[in-house]
């Protein structure tokens, strides 16, 4: 069942499964985590950042708005605080990877919660960030319909056009690669990487069986073609290229 935050921040991740060990493996392709300064950015209960911690390195910090998530988190991750995305609690330049998934899409002012990112980050450190990909075939968080919110996956809500799919989903964004890479304009950053990823699928992999095992290795093979426009989530990789900004 969704927590009563659902609508308003989304789901974290409550338990590891192949679709968070996939993640987590494109974090480590791209970018330094061992014995990285590392920054879980909107963290919810810090399932990543408890496995950096385990497997990587002892200097890692995260944060979330919610306090219930950030104290459930600091049992796991002692450098868990509570803050918002646009005011990182945060030196400057002291990251060397920041890790934020699927959590852009939840905040007030993403492109002030994109130059808090770039000023938190050492130069030549790297933010591997995912967020809903607009062409998705479905809005996974649900939608509104009459001022009552349903949770659950909406089909083609985010095909519509703006008027029409902010009335149905207002609590959440979803993103073009443009409207994605135009929050990091004017920060000196360089793309290192872009996909659009599909998703790990494990609750229709436990529903189905086989034919889901099937289905998710299909839509993963889809990945770095034409195909994968309609992926889950966009992967963008940046490194900070400036220590004199900000």
């Amino acid at each position: 069942m969704p927590s009563d935050l659902a609508a308003l921040r989304g789901e974290p991740s409550y338990v590891w499964r192949s679709g968070q060990e996939r993640r987590l493996q494109m974090v480590a392709q791209w970018a330094k985590l061992e014995n990285a300064v590392f920054l879980e950015h909107g963290m919810g209960v810090g399932m990543y950042a408890a496995q950096v911690h385990e497997r990587y390195t002892p200097h890692v910090a995260g944060f979330d708005i919610e306090l219930d998530r950030a104290i459930e988190a600091h049992a796991q991750v002692p450098y868990s605080v509570v803050a918002a995305a646009e005011a990182l609690p945060y030196a400057s330049h002291l990251f060397d990877t920041i890790l934020s998934s699927e959590v852009l899409e939840h905040v007030q002012d993403d492109v002030l919660s994109a130059r808090e990112m770039v000023r938190v980050t050492k130069p030549g450190g790297r933010m591997v960030i995912f967020v809903p990909n607009r062409w998705y075939p479905f809005e996974t968080h649900g939608h509104y319909w009459r001022g009552e919110y349903h949770f659950g996956n909406t089909p083609l809500i985010n095909y519509l056009p703006d008027s029409w799919r902010n009335q149905l989903a207002p609590h959440v964004k979803a993103y073009t690669k443009r409207g994605l890479l135009r929050l990091f304009d004017n920060t000196p950053v360089k793309i290192v990487h872009y996909s659009r990823i599909y998703g790990g699928y494990d609750n229709i992999v436990r529903r189905f069986g086989m034919p889901g095992k099937w289905l998710r290795s299909t839509l993963h093979r889809m990945e770095n073609t034409p195909l994968d426009t309609w992926g889950l989530s966009h992967l963008l990789v940046l490194e900070k290229t400036n220590a004199k900004w900000l």
